[in-house]
């Protein structure tokens, strides 16, 4: 098995980059979810809720983060750059049921923000002084996490994609991109859905622990490209196959949120090996 794709989303629930080697940090991939948009409450936004933020680029570098939208929807879209946030200005945001004390962006940034996709926004990054840990309840420590839902890190398998479009087609469906589910690193080589079975895998120089099946939402829903929902598929087909058994951990099952035992260096091309196994896999239901 090998590593086929890796991708980095510099702000929470916008366009992916893909780089072909990234600086694997205890939180994470360098760069992945550390910007957030939030509203006029502080909760964080999300493709859930508004499927246009799937079109928002950034592109992060040493001096800071480059935006850019392309307009929908009759609004106008436009380009700006961000210098690293000082850090001065603070807001109290939520992710779930964190809270997290996070650098704010200046007021002219928000305000393009806002006009860009049609609501109060602001910009906040998660900074050196910010702290926020993976829930206990899957973990034995207390692992950093940037702004992502909850783990430092999603793994998924082209194999599990190509079964899942299979099912998919069969019942008269579309197959959907692996960039739906937006994982951060996919696998190549795999069976279909051996990542059920999967505790801890290495990859290149690093080891990865598999901790919990991720719960799919609606944002699975959202056509990446056009920022728009597109149905009720892979929601509706995973619903046949991949409902958790598990209570305490409910919904349609894809991929696996996985946390790092150690700093390292991950790329495209990097083997991927089983190095401990889950017993009977992961629970689901009948």
């Amino acid at each position: 098995m090998q590593v086929s794709t890796l991708s980095i989303h510099p702000v929470k629930g916008g366009r992916a980059r893909h780089p072909a080697a990234a600086t694997l940090e205890p939180m994470g991939l360098e760069g992945d979810r550390r910007w957030m948009l939030v509203d006029e409450a502080g909760r964080f936004v999300s493709q859930r809720e508004h499927p246009p933020l799937a079109l928002l680029d950034a592109e992060p570098d040493a001096d800071g983060l480059h935006l850019s939208f392309p307009g929908v929807g009759g609004v106008d879209g436009g380009e700006r750059f961000v210098p690293v946030l000082e850090g001065d200005e603070r807001l109290a945001v939520s992710v779930w049921s964190d809270t997290v004390d996070a650098a704010l962006a200046d007021a002219a940034t928000n305000a393009a923000l806002s006009r860009w996709l049609g609501l109060p926004l602001r910009l906040v990054h998660f900074d050196d002084r910010s702290r926020r840990t993976v829930s206990c309840d899957w973990t034995a420590g207390d692992a950093p996490v940037g702004f992502a839902d909850g783990f430092p890190l999603l793994v998924a398998t082209t194999a599990s994609l190509r079964e899942l479009n299979r099912r998919i087609v069969t019942t008269g469906g579309e197959a959907v991109p692996m960039s739906r589910f937006r994982p951060n690193l996919v696998v190549d080589g795999a069976e279909p859905f051996a990542e059920d079975g999967w505790a801890a895998i290495s990859v290149g120089d690093v080891v990865l622990d598999l901790v919990k099946p991720c719960a799919r939402c609606a944002v699975t829903t959202v056509d990446q490209d056009e920022g728009r929902r597109m149905g009720k598929e892979p929601l509706a087909t995973l619903g046949r196959f991949r409902r958790s058994g598990e209570p305490k951990a409910p919904g349609v099952l894809f991929g696996w949120n996985a946390v790092p035992r150690a700093p390292g260096h991950l790329r495209v091309g990097d083997p991927v090996r089983v190095v401990e196994t889950r017993e009977g896999g992961w629970p689901l239901a009948v």
